[in-house]
């Protein structure tokens, strides 16, 4: 790989990836582990594939991806965000279509606190009337 990439992190609920993409042979790595081996489910990888194939640069660009924090499904929509910021960084013109597609929103939905004097977030302990 060459040293020169662009940068992107991506973020969803508590996962954290920061991306780095550079020129290649479309190779996806995700910490240290190849693409397939860590999102062992279709869908994980359809979803982080999502930008690549709507700008179509899938198999021209080698990923490199650092993911921390959440589960395998945030950290998988963290790296398509990630993915997503990095291909704008790289080439301004793809903003329309990742932008149309939603791809650059950060998702903002986290878990709710619990609350004091209640056993979860919004549930309340049940009430007796006599």
């Amino acid at each position: 790989m060459s040293q020169d990439f662009n940068y992107g992190t991506g973020k969803r609920k508590t996962a954290i990836a920061r991306t780095r993409i550079y020129k290649g042979s479309g190779e996806i790595t995700i910490n240290g582990k190849s693409f397939e081996e860590f999102f062992p489910r279709k869908t994980l990888r359809m979803i982080v594939q999502q930008p690549l194939k709507l700008t179509r640069t899938l198999g021209k660009l080698d990923i490199k991806v650092n993911t921390c924090g959440g589960g395998v499904a945030g950290q998988a929509q963290a790296v398509r965000h990630g993915i997503s910021r990095a291909l704008i960084e790289m080439d301004p013109e793809m903003r329309s279509v990742l932008k149309r597609a939603g791809l650059l929103t950060r998702d903002a939905r986290k878990k709710e606190r619990k609350k004091y004097g209640q056993p979860g977030a919004r549930a309340k302990y049940q009430y007796s009337k006599r």
